[in-house]
């Protein structure tokens, strides 16, 4: 196992050409439900948005006309014939020479084609003296502002919002057909892990990779199934793998796939059916045991149990994944321009993946600092870390002072 590494990028083709992904289909759900989900069609208006001329302020409807010359200490006047308010259809005519009370947001009634705010006028019984003129069309919202009907509000693909999902609800729908959210089965393997809020044992661990990855199935858009914790035993371990089979659409699994004699996951993974095993290691640094399985149409992921490493290569290759399948667009992860603190080393032959943290510094910018964890798997490597520098597979080191690339890790996986 391992002995032939593929490059990263022949992963990342393998995944393309053998996963077939799509997404997994359209559902309709209440508009209450739909923060955050893709929308699976494009949504065109059947209606005008206001569907009505409408004031924007509380004054009186009139001719624009009738209001040419007024001035402060020249007012016009208009005979008040009635008054407008929101929620209802004026039953009143504006004929020349005469004016309607109308409140923000109510209906303009025909013959009208502006609104005096009410502070530019005076009134004394039925007659309103008006102190400016305004044009046509001042103060109102024309029907058809804001959205106009045929016209196409939203595309499919985009994802829900605030403002979103209220212009939905402006065009008076209450279901909307969203793509499916991919479920997600996690767990984690090791004699040596323990599920959080248990005792701890002597020479055990707590299990951080099923909530750390947990956690980016949520940010990628996907729903996460913890599948809990699976030991180092062929039989529990196969039994587990089949469940989560045919209780997710995807697959992660943490730990387990280096070459020690309990290192048995990508054995197993490749009883489970064809096509079976499509990578078998990567010539990366950290996650260089990193597996890669299909079995029937389900993608299956075996990350190495190296919290960094196992939520780096879940960056790198589970989370496109996982946005295609939600409908969602491959967001890159975000980066920055920074100058490198200190000489950072590739290992020889693996593009490799320095974890570092952004200091400000007054004359330089930006500094990364490479986060020393003595170790891949350094639980304070996924605390301190903000992002990462990539060196390529030919290039021996980068320098001090040499500008990078750090691609964000914190928020990163939010699309």
């Amino acid at each position: 196992m391992f002995r032939q590494l593929m490059t990263l990028d022949e992963a990342k083709r393998i995944i393309d050409a053998q996963l077939g992904l799509k997404t997994l289909g359209a559902e309709e759900i209440s508009l209450l439900q739909a923060y955050n989900r893709v929308l699976a069609e494009d949504v065109v208006a059947t209606l005008d948005i206001p569907p009505f001329n409408r004031s924007t302020v509380d004054g009186y409807a009139v001719k624009a006309a009738d209001t040419f010359g007024a001035e402060e200490n020249q007012p016009v006047h208009l005979q008040i014939c009635g008054s407008v308010s929101v929620g209802e259809a004026p039953k009143i005519i504006i004929n020349a020479g005469e004016a309607a009370a109308i409140v923000t947001g109510a209906p303009l009634p025909e013959g009208a084609d502006a609104v005096v705010m009410v502070e530019d006028t005076d009134i004394e019984g039925y007659v309103l003296s008006v102190y400016r003129a305004v044009t046509p069309n001042e103060n109102v919202m024309k029907k058809g502002a804001d959205i106009k009907k045929g016209e196409t509000v939203l595309k499919a693909g985009q994802v829900l919002g605030a403002s979103e999902i209220g212009a939905l609800a402006a065009l008076g729908l209450n279901k909307i057909k969203v793509f499916k959210i991919p479920l997600v089965a996690v767990l984690s393997t090791g004699a040596e892990v323990t599920e959080p809020g248990k005792a701890l044992p002597d020479g055990k661990i707590y299990d951080i990779n099923a909530y750390s990855l947990s956690t980016a199935v949520c940010e990628s858009g996907g729903k996460p199934i913890y599948m809990g914790v699976v030991p180092d035993d062929t039989a529990a371990l196969r039994e587990a793998l089949e469940h989560a089979l045919t209780s997710a659409d995807i697959v992660v699994t943490s730990g387990g796939v280096s070459v020690g004699p309990k290192d048995l996951t990508p054995q197993t993974i490749a009883t489970l059916g064809k096509p079976g095993l499509l990578v078998c290691g990567i010539a990366v640094k950290p996650g260089k045991p990193t597996t890669i399985a299909l079995v029937g149409e389900k993608p299956v992921f075996a990350l190495p149990g190296h919290p960094a490493s196992a939520l780096l290569m879940f960056h790198l290759l589970v989370r496109p994944v996982i946005q295609r399948m939600a409908g969602r667009s491959m967001s890159e992860g975000k980066a920055v321009k920074a100058l490198a603190a200190t000489r950072m080393f590739s290992a020889k032959g693996r593009r490799t993946f320095v974890m570092v943290k952004l200091k400000p510094d007054d004359r330089k910018g930006l500094v990364a600092v490479p986060v020393e964890s003595g170790a891949s798997g350094a639980i304070t490597t996924l605390a301190k870390a903000e992002g990462f520098v990539e060196i390529p597979e030919n290039q021996q080191f980068i320098d001090a002072g040499e500008e990078v690339t750090v691609t964000l890790l914190k928020g990163a996986f939010m699309s």
